[in-house]
């Protein structure tokens, strides 16, 4: 029905509209007709038929679902009682391959330890034997006895103490007996006073014929001696010059500048750069920060007992003498220590004995007692290291913040604590930087062909600076502007990140950085540049575990007895080849470390020579103190080690993201057959978990969007990793894997128990 209303506009037009009826009403009162009543109908009947059969395909889908996931639980119930059936045959197998190269090792490094001590016994080259106290204390009265100050002879004598030194840490890191253990120190810090004072006899010598080696240009005397463990570089001040304040030793890469006071002073400058690090050696023994083995050796991959038995309660008597001969052990170390020192890095003498007085508290001396007590016996401290932040996973490697050593031996207040060097999170690098100052001995005088020259006994005195305060000005403190110093880093060290440098504080056998500023960093010149406020001897660091954890690794083979280690670092990348019990190191780095990248040498060789060149992959009882782990449990992790060793020479191991995802029971790694020094394909791949229990190839990719711990359709489980590989493996890959050398199988789970790449990545 249409309703019309009409109006007029004005007087003389008139207009009309209408309106059309309301749509889904009839034309009376607004009710539906027929033919919609109709329609109405057949959408309801069509959307109820549409929901059946939505409901028909779910419960369908539902119940296919049920039956595949009954016949799945039936085939796996099947395949666990497949395991379970052959899992002594595959793990008796296994104990069998393991026990064989156990033996096989054990027996070739026991016969190694004999021909090398039947080696050293033969030998005639001046340097005796140093598990022999006898013949190590006739060499140092023979060497002390000794009046030879030329520099050329003295330091010959020094290189071979270095090495004597040398044999005597490594007697030191494998020694378990306590008695041995301070044997072996004691030795090593009458070694190294000896050392360094014949350094300061020579030092002294060449000081006082500074007059006959005047530099015409600057009328002083600057020189340089250099050997491969040495750089000894010298200036006396003979003219005086105020405007003549800096010091450029361009051969040895090391800058001074000198504040105003000491240009015009009578005195001589003494840079001493060893490449060595003896200091942190004695920082680690008086503090007793040690390393307990852990499983296996990370240098040899021997296994080493962990803890040494203490005496029982009962015996009181023997534990009080035990006490009392470490407390006077200890009294001695600490004078020879000092002794040590002579020049180097001398407080003030009221800053020296407030801290003796510090140390000889009743407090200090029980918790010294205790911590000596814990360290000889070869048990880690209850309270091993200070809570500190951890790096997260794929940090780059920013500074990480100073903590207290491990264990301290003398007591601080919390403000020095703060600036104290962890040892176990900063590593020294590169040696030892000894920069001292002087007053310049009396110089000789020609007069009529003799040689005339004041004799001192007291010999060469130290300078002292900062100086004292002055007699002349009302006693106040004279204005001591801090040293400037620059070094040219070192080849023989890789920095992954802008080095920190520390100083040696004498008083509590530590390092320190609160006493340096201004630190500058000129990373295309390799030079960094600092003030410190004393002569002391400093130290360039860098943070331990800058290149953890690892973003990537990867272990494929090469050949026979051959594979190639690739570790993709949080800083740096690297390559490890390894050929039997050989293993090369290969790194893009664009200066120094000639003498350490393509060499060949033994694993623990090559590891010793990554840490001390600053490249460090490790990881060690302390890693997770810093570093953020995995949380794997390290039988399951380890026992895969030793599987991937045993087929490295057939098969390619991998990182996978789902290790992460998996929970700390499981482990995940891609694997697969490979031959050939060729990368491996990327379609080749396959994931593998492995537990306590069983081993499983997985049913995901390593592009699956979540992960699942569904099985390999048409896989089975095995008790062992190797049992699981060997399913896929063709007879070739099988044959290569039962002819592994036991050298290289040792090799390759070294490594891998060192660098631990499936917690630390």
């Amino acid at each position: 029905m249409r309703i019309h209303f009409y109006g007029y506009l004005d007087a003389t037009e008139l207009f009309c509209f209408s309106m059309p009826p309301k749509k889904g009403k009839s034309s009376k009162g607004g009710k539906l007709n027929k033919a919609q009543k109709a329609k109405k109908q057949q959408e309801e009947e069509e959307r109820r038929l549409q929901e059946e059969e939505e409901a028909r395909l779910q419960a369908e889908k539902e119940e296919k679902e049920k039956l595949e996931r009954e016949k799945k639980e039936k085939e796996q119930e099947r395949l666990e009682l497949k395991d379970q059936a052959r899992r002594e045959d595959e793990l008796n197998e296994l104990r069998h391959l393991l026990e064989e190269i156990h033996t096989a090792v054990t027996t070739l490094k026991t016969d190694a330890v004999e021909t090398a001590k039947w080696e050293r016994y033969m030998r005639c080259d001046g340097i005796p034997d140093p598990a022999v106290q006898q013949d190590l204390n006739t060499y140092i009265s023979l060497w002390r006895d000794d009046p030879e100050v030329n520099i050329t002879l003295v330091l010959k004598q020094c290189h071979l103490t270095l090495q004597l030194m040398e044999e005597l840490e490594d007697l030191l890191r494998d020694v378990t007996d306590p008695q041995e253990c301070y044997k072996y120190q004691e030795g090593l810090i009458n070694l190294q006073e000896l050392y360094h004072s014949k350094l300061l006899l020579t030092t002294e010598e060449i000081l006082k014929r500074a007059s006959m080696n005047i530099d015409t240009e600057t009328g002083n005397m600057q020189t340089v001696f250099k050997d491969v463990n040495v750089t000894l570089c010298l200036w006396a001040n003979l003219k005086k010059n105020p405007r003549f304040r800096v010091l450029n030793f361009g051969e040895a890469g090391l800058g001074f500048e000198l504040p105003k006071q000491l240009a015009v002073s009578h005195i001589a400058v003494r840079l001493l750069h060893t490449r060595y690090d003896h200091l942190s050696l004695l920082a680690r023994m008086a503090h007793k920060i040690i390393h307990t083995p852990s499983l296996r050796s990370l240098a040899g991959g021997e296994e080493v007992p962990a803890d040494i038995d203490l005496p029982e309660q009962g015996e009181t008597k023997r534990t009080g003498e035990v006490k009392e001969d470490i407390e006077t052990q200890q009294q001695r170390v600490d004078e020879e220590v000092q002794s040590i020192q002579g020049s180097d890095g001398k407080k003030s003498a009221a800053s020296l004995q407030s801290r003796r007085n510090s140390a000889q508290s009743a407090e200090g001396r029980v918790s010294q007692i205790q911590t000596q007590m814990e360290a000889l016996s070869g048990k880690t401290p209850s309270k091993t290291l200070p809570d500190t932040p951890k790096r997260m996973p794929h940090h780059t490697g920013s500074e990480g913040d100073l903590t207290c050593p491990t264990v301290q031996l003398t007591k601080m207040d919390r403000s020095e604590c703060a600036q104290v060097v962890d040892l176990m999170q900063h590593t020294p690098l590169g040696g030892v930087f000894y920069c001292d100052v002087f007053h310049l001995p009396p110089q000789a005088h020609q007069v009529n062909g003799w040689e005339i020259r004041q004799l001192l006994d007291e010999g060469l005195q130290v300078f002292p600076y900062p100086m004292e305060k002055s007699n002349l000005d009302d006693n106040k403190a004279l204005t001591c502007p801090p040293v400037g110093v620059s070094v040219t880093l070192p080849d023989s060290v890789a920095f992954l990140e802008t080095p920190q440098v520390a100083c040696w504080d004498a008083g509590v056998k530590q390092w320190r950085m609160d006493s340096i500023t201004d630190l500058s960093y000129e990373e295309e010149e390799a030079k960094i540049s600092f003030k410190m406020d004393s002569f002391q001897p400093f130290v360039l660091m860098q943070e331990t575990y800058a290149n953890l954890p690892f973003l990537s690794w990867e272990l494929r083979p090469l050949g026979q007895d051959a594979a190639l280690f690739t570790v993709n670092g949080a800083l740096i990348d690297l390559s490890i080849t390894i050929q039997g019990n050989q293993c090369m190191l290969q790194l893009e780095q664009e200066r120094g470390l000639s003498h350490l990248i393509g060499k060949w040498m033994s694993g623990p060789i090559l590891q010793r020579a990554m840490l001390k060149a600053g490249i460090n992959i490790f990881v060690n009882e302390y890693t997770d103190k810093y570093v953020i782990p995995c949380g794997k449990d390290p039988l399951t992790e380890h026992a895969a080690y030793k599987q991937m060793a045993l087929f490295a020479s057939a098969c390619a191991f991998s990182w996978s993201k789902w290790n992460a995802k998996c929970g700390p029971e499981h482990l995940v790694m891609q694997a697969c057959e490979h031959h050939g020094p060729v990368p491996v394909p990327k379609d080749s791949w396959s994931l593998y978990m492995l537990g306590a229990q069983r081993s499983q190839k997985l049913e995901i990719t390593e592009t699956s969007e979540q992960f699942s711990p569904d099985y390999y359709p048409g896989s089975e489980f095995h008790s062992t990793f190797i049992h699981m590989l060997q399913d896929n493996m063709s007879t070739d890959g099988k044959a290569r894997t039962r002819e592994s050398n036991y050298l290289f199988v040792d090799t390759v789970q070294s490594l891998l128990c060192a660098t631990r790449p499936l917690m630390y990545s």
